[in-house]
């Protein structure tokens, strides 16, 4: 089995996507374009009724089963040998690993060494809740196959033209030095819609953009010549947008409060913030957009979550349209921002004096363009895949900067 050296027949990428209880993997097949050859799912890590499905090319479900997940290393194993069982690891050139945080040291891709895998460990304080994972796994790997690369993608990495008065929080300056400042997040999901855009109208990529990534975790960029000015999320990706749980912008003097009043220690106080807020803590019964809007109707608790989503959004687009001075084309993407016609409406009404007027059956159709032909700005929904992403990027620290020069 031919795994780790970097033959001509070697066109496979795995891709890694280590969350704080799941895993999202893919094996693609690198020719003229990118072709993902099977999708991997793990749900519910550290919890005893972990889950692995394995599909295919058209969704198809090739292996489904339960483990313990309280032993994530143990999913990740029985992932490695299914795949060594079926020959899909054959012609493996190298596996490329999200990593959500790179602190202020990593900005590009990395390959991933023991030096490396050091360095790392001394940043974990700044994401406990993804580093951790995402090393193990690591580490699983380079242990199977010791002569396989590996590469860290960093989700920091895009923001890393942020301006400085975009990265200073007004805090005393020593903090700064010592790391506290703005990182922003999701930059791989930016990154792969900035390509698509460019592949549709380069002029739009080049001008005034904004990019909203709603999902479970929602944020938004700032893009003036392809490149990050602001970005909701800071230092870390409770920053900014409501979220599915987390709750984004608070007054920190709220937070101050509920510690010195005892009402929460610390390490409660992160798990409201993080697991407890957001549309699950607003509505009190979900967290999941779908079930929102649905139950919005006779639910004044759903109706306000939504509400509360929508209107931060709107004002962070308000936002970044002046720190751009102007807005050229606005995007959708995430899971909420690509299937969800109703919030994207709420989110652009009133938003006619910048120029957005969406087309409503285009909107309801989750048309690629939905703006109305007499809008100023064009409005689009791109579907992202940080996946792909990581794959390129893998590809182009091998030195095989076009797909089809694998």
């Amino acid at each position: 089995m031919s795994v780790g050296r970097q033959g001509p027949t070697q066109t496979r990428i795995l891709t890694m996507n280590r969350g704080s209880t799941t895993l999202k993997a893919a094996l693609y097949e690198v020719q003229e374009r990118e072709r993902r050859v099977l999708s991997i799912s793990v749900d519910r890590i550290d919890h005893s009724g972990g889950h692995i499905t394995i599909a295919d090319t058209r969704g198809s479900a090739v292996f489904d089963q339960q483990f313990d997940g309280r032993d994530a290393n143990a999913g990740l194993g029985v992932i490695i040998e299914w795949l060594e069982a079926h020959g899909h690891l054959s012609r493996l050139a190298a596996a490329g690993h999200r990593l959500v945080h790179g602190g202020s040291q990593y900005c590009e891709p990395e390959r991933i060494t023991p030096a490396f895998l050091a360095e790392l460990e001394k940043i974990v304080p700044l994401d406990p809740d993804h580093l951790p994972g995402a090393i193990s796994a690591i580490r699983i790997i380079a242990q199977k196959f010791p002569e396989l690369t590996q590469v860290a993608c960093f989700d920091t990495a895009f923001h890393r033209s942020l301006p400085k008065v975009a990265r200073l929080y007004a805090l005393p300056r020593r903090l700064y030095d010592n790391g506290i400042r703005r990182y922003g997040f999701h930059g791989l999901s930016y990154e792969y819609i900035l390509d698509e855009l460019r592949a549709l109208d380069r002029t739009a990529a080049d001008g005034r953009v904004i990019i909203a990534h709603l999902g479970g975790g929602a944020s938004m960029v700032a893009v003036q010549a392809g490149k990050s000015v602001d970005t909701s999320m800071g230092f870390t990706p409770l920053e900014g947008l409501v979220m599915g749980t987390r709750s984004g912008d608070v007054d920190p003097g709220a937070l101050v409060y509920l510690l010195e009043q005892g009402t929460m220690s610390p390490s409660e106080l992160g798990v409201h913030l993080n697991k407890r807020s957001g549309l699950l803590g607003v509505s009190g019964s979900t967290d999941d957009m779908r079930d929102l809007l649905d139950r919005a109707p006779k639910d004044a608790d759903a109706a306000e979550a939504v509400d509360v989503f929508c209107y931060r959004a709107k004002k962070y687009v308000g936002a970044y349209a002046a720190v751009l001075g102007g807005l050229d084309t606005l995007v959708f993407s995430g899971g909420i921002g690509e299937h969800s016609p109703a919030v994207r409406e709420r989110i652009c009404a009133g938003l006619e004096f910048l120029g957005i007027r969406l087309d409503p059956s285009r909107n309801q159709a989750n048309a690629g363009v939905i703006s109305s032909p007499d809008g100023q700005v064009c409005v689009r929904v791109i579907e992202t895949n940080e996946d792909v992403m990581i794959a390129r990027h893998v590809l182009a620290l091998l030195g095989r900067t076009r797909p089809g020069a694998v």
